[in-house]
């Protein structure tokens, strides 16, 4: 019941960081994805960065259990889902974690994009045979593996490098990259002026 408890706890908290940065409004997002505003594309870039140091170097220095990490088998049906993701996401304005999120700030228009959401997991679940008979879902690259071998995770590395130590250079690159972005690459449009 603890665990039940703490995700919750962890998951509001979570949500309110989102919705303070403006990831739950598709305004924000809109800016984002069309480069006139990449306060919200820092702020991730930051997250994903600082999240990266912190694992990984937890886990060299013993502090995180590599038993938890967990990695996703590679295959052609994740890149097309990721494609499909983007789209949507640029047309909706909403990922599934800030569609939820501005449900619970009380955005009516997130409503429906859940419930569009999970009509689509709904037709992946039924037409799943068909899927996998499509060889879509097979593992390729060796299925699961990571950049570099991480001690004690049991995946296979893509290359020699420790995975720690190359997760902790991504980290600070991601981290660099969210200090070294502009506020905006594209000017924005002025505001219409009333007619005279």
């Amino acid at each position: 019941m603890t665990t039940i408890i703490l995700a919750i706890v962890i998951g509001a908290a979570f949500g309110a960081v989102l919705d303070r940065i403006g990831a739950s409004n598709p305004n924000y997002i809109g800016k984002m994805l069309n480069l006139t505003n990449l306060n919200l594309a820092k702020t991730i870039l930051l997250a994903i960065g600082t999240g990266s140091v912190l694992m990984f170097g937890g886990q060299m220095a013993g502090l995180v259990d590599v038993g938890h990490m967990s990695v996703k088998a590679a295959y052609a049906g994740v890149f097309i889902g990721g494609l499909m993701l983007g789209a949507g996401w640029a047309l909706a304005g909403y990922c599934p974690g800030t569609g939820v999120v501005a449900a619970a700030s009380g955005r009516k228009d997130a409503l429906f994009f859940i419930a569009g959401g999970l009509v689509g997991a709904a037709a992946y679940m039924v037409t799943y045979p068909a899927w996998k008979a499509s060889g879509l879902l097979n593992s390729f690259a060796g299925g699961k593996v990571t950049l570099g071998t991480v001690p004690g995770a049991g995946y296979d590395g893509l290359t020699a490098l420790p995975g720690d130590l190359l997760g902790i250079v991504l980290g600070l690159g991601f981290i660099a990259l969210a200090f070294a972005l502009p506020e905006r690459l594209l000017p924005q449009k002025p505001a219409a002026q009333p007619a005279e």
